[in-house]
């Protein structure tokens, strides 16, 4: 197999610009994810991060791998059995989207670095996206991504199993967000996203093919379950940037709790979501406007 590094060499993607935005259609079918009526209406501002559900590709049916992602695109490197992982992202808030409202997007590789760990080699590939108003020379949003890509034969085992916690699990706040997602829930979210890869619902494949022990529970779950801690519980403060990371995946049908721990500050909030009583599955920190 041909190593990471000659794999890529010349690889060097340049920027596409598209336009997109996230309906009010979207923002009512999130919010009833997490079983709430409309968190926000057209016009009004919309909730941090929720411009993952605009925004969205369409491939054809027979542009996609095996594993239901895209077999080769723009931003995807040129690898052997390609196997992804969402690992982390910043964002930074100028000024909140509007819900219905059009926005441009360039879409840019950042950087392409290869990686040596424990479980052999890996590549980090990071892609920035910069949302724009028309007429406008700097951007409301920019959204950086960091995905993990390793090449791993059909049926390898990854290792990793169901967390247990422990007995006595830590006690959450008040501001503490809750969710225990079953296969509905995450073939909701692979939905609302236009996400096939099917690590999210095609069990026999990510057990026997990937090496998980069951449905993996969607990165940007996690991360937006973080996110809803300042915005139900601190609504007059408005969120102007998010810098967080995956460390382990969450899989369906545990209890996941999402809640903030000691504030390195005023203006920020350090938070951690995954299943009580064990390590965390993401952490970051928010910062407050």
């Amino acid at each position: 197999m041909t190593d990471l590094a000659t794999a890529i060499d010349g690889w060097a993607p340049e920027p596409v610009t598209t336009t997109g935005t996230t309906s009010a259609w979207s923002v009512a079918a999130v919010s009833g994810l997490f079983d709430l009526d409309p968190v926000a209406r057209e016009g009004e501002p919309l909730p941090p991060m929720w411009h993952w559900f605009g925004f969205l590709d369409h491939p054809r049916q027979d542009q996609l791998g095996d594993d239901g992602h895209l077999d080769a695109g723009h931003f995807l490197p040129p690898m052997e059995q390609r196997r992804r992982m969402m690992a982390g992202g910043r964002l930074r808030i100028r000024t909140p989207m509007l819900v219905g409202e059009t926005l441009t997007r360039r879409s840019s590789l950042v950087s392409a670095q290869v990686k040596h760990g424990r479980s052999g080699e890996m590549l980090l590939v990071t892609v920035r996206d910069e949302y724009r108003r028309e007429g406008s020379d700097e951007p409301v949003v920019t959204d950086e991504a960091d995905i993990v890509y390793r090449s791993q034969a059909p049926g390898q085992a990854r290792g990793i199993g169901f967390d247990s916690p422990s007995d006595e699990p830590p006690a959450t706040s008040a501001e503490a967000v809750e969710l225990t997602p079953d296969a509905t829930l995450l073939f909701r979210f692979s939905a609302l996203t236009y996400n096939t890869h099917r690590i999210h619902y095609d069990e026999p494949y990510v057990t026997a093919v990937e090496g998980y022990p069951g449905l993996v529970v969607h990165g940007p779950l996690l991360a937006l379950m973080l996110l809803e801690i300042p915005r139900r519980s601190r609504p007059a403060r408005a969120v102007t940037g998010f810098d967080y990371r995956l460390s382990r995946p969450a899989f369906v049908g545990t209890r996941l709790v999402a809640d903030h721990r000691d504030a390195p500050g005023d203006d920020e909030l350090a938070v951690a979501s995954g299943v009580p009583g064990t390590a965390p599955s993401v952490s970051g920190t928010i910062t407050l406007g």
